[in-house]
């Protein structure tokens, strides 16, 4: 196996390219999932003048240690090939890698269905490099997947497992939040401000990694990351002051329930709550699950202080930004300060809310941590917390009814989180057939 390899001039990460027949593969996917791709060339010179043209490729980067930094063989020299590490750690890192793949190539399916209701030409463009570099970020996956020999834990083949990443589409995807439709352009850029802030806490703790092709991937895709996170951020915050102006689209609720909608699938993908400690051991994470989802959920509230922050200073223009800032303190401990108060701005949900997997599912916790005993009442008050659209779609559907079987006991709660709504649009990753060989082996 061939992969041709150069040096990005602005950062010193390798660049390498698949095969030819995973290269194509991964063309002919972007072709059938993210038609919009070449539209990004166009705007790219507007849009991102000071930045070097997109790469359809892997990046690998330079520096990274060479000894393990955390678990039972710290200090011990990092992998370079599966076969090197502990057979159980090779088995937790390729369903990792699987995973990041399967999200990567999901969001994109997500995305593509809302990209053209942007507002604002910016909106679009950035929304398109994040698709594009959510293409690179899966075909970085790829590119784990092909490069090394995984037969000392599998038996499925390189093509098969890329065949079977490429063949998914939303429903299909491993992860729950990547199985959502968007409802509008709001989820675009709150998926990124919620969900992409999930990758940014998951690339970190992985750039440790005990195998070090992995870690060697982080860097390069982190720094990407951090676009994205700006992609969710920067529109909230104009939509948060226009609402605050009276002249805006979007209302401080829209964005209430979509952080409704996505908040709780967030903090899932961290996994189940008392776990992560094996890939801590492994030296594969440097953090557990619970320590990694407190950090985040801290990072999010940070995030809705500086916008309810702004929603103050624009509903008062005239006050000086100490003012402002003291007015904010205020109604967020439950004053009123000139018709605003509390209930006016934005809030994080209960952790427990809305919860499908990990430690709280299916516990009936509502939006501000009170509990509820009927079950009916408790499906009443998410339904009125959520999108009106999401509130009509088979995921909230398959939820109530699972809701209700948990609660009387007919249906035991792991069936329940393992269960994933059927949808119509399942499997067949390309529109031109019903099968396809995505990667055809040569002689």
């Amino acid at each position: 196996m061939t992969s041709e390899t150069r040096y990005a001039s602005a950062v010193r990460d390798e660049v390498r390219t698949l095969p030819k027949p995973y290269h194509e593969a991964i063309e002919h996917w972007q072709r059938h999932n993210f038609p919009d791709y070449p539209k990004l060339a166009e705007e790219w010179d507007r849009f991102f003048p000071k930045d070097e043209p997109f790469c359809l490729c892997a990046k690998i980067a330079e520096d990274i240690p060479s000894e393990i930094e955390v678990g039972e063989r710290k200090g011990e020299e990092k992998a370079l090939a599966p076969r090197e590490l502990p057979e159980e750690a090779a088995q937790h890192l390729l369903t990792a890698i699987k995973a990041q793949a399967s999200t990567e190539f999901g969001s994109i399916q997500q995305h593509q269905g809302t990209l053209a209701r942007a507002q604002e030409p910016q909106d679009h463009a950035w929304a398109l490099r994040v698709m594009a570099e959510e293409l690179r970020h899966g075909y970085q996956m790829v590119h784990l997947l092909t490069s090394a020999d995984w037969s000392p834990v599998t038996n499925t083949k390189a093509s098969d497992m890329v065949e079977e990443i490429l063949s998914m589409q939303t429903g299909s995807h491993l992860l729950a939040a990547f199985n959502l439709e968007y409802d509008s352009f709001l989820d675009n850029v709150v998926f990124a401000a919620f969900i992409d802030r999930v990758g940014k806490y998951q690339l970190t703790m992985q750039k440790i990694s005990a195998y070090k092709p992995y870690a060697s991937s982080m860097p390069p895709m982190l720094r990407e990351e951090a676009f994205h996170l700006a992609a969710g951020v920067i529109p909230l915050r104009r939509w948060v002051e226009a609402a605050a102006r009276g002249d805006g689209y979007i209302t401080m609720s829209d964005i209430q329930r979509a952080t409704h909608k996505w908040f709780g699938r967030g903090l899932e993908m961290f996994g189940d709550e008392r776990g992560g400690q094996t890939n801590v051991k492994f030296g594969l994470k440097d953090m557990a699950n619970r320590e990694a989802q407190d950090m985040y959920i801290d990072e999010c509230q940070r995030m809705y202080d500086d916008l309810n922050e702004r929603y103050v200073r624009a509903r008062f223009p005239k006050l000086s930004r100490d003012d402002a800032e003291k007015a904010f303190a205020r109604i967020k401990s439950g004053e009123t300060v000139d018709g605003v108060g509390s209930e006016d701005l934005l809030r994080l949900p209960d952790r427990r809310f809305f919860r499908r997997r990990g430690e709280f599912a299916y516990q009936m916790v509502g939006t501000h941590g009170g509990a509820f005993t009927d079950v009916e009442k408790y499906i009443a008050h998410v339904l009125a917390n959520l999108p009106e659209a999401y509130r009509a779609s088979i995921d909230v559907k398959h939820w109530a009814d699972l809701q209700r079987k948990v609660t009387r006991g007919e249906t035991p709660l792991k069936e329940a989180i393992n269960s994933m709504p059927r949808l119509a649009r399942v499997g067949g990753g390309c529109p031109c057939a019903k099968s396809v060989r995505w990667v055809q082996e040569s002689g």
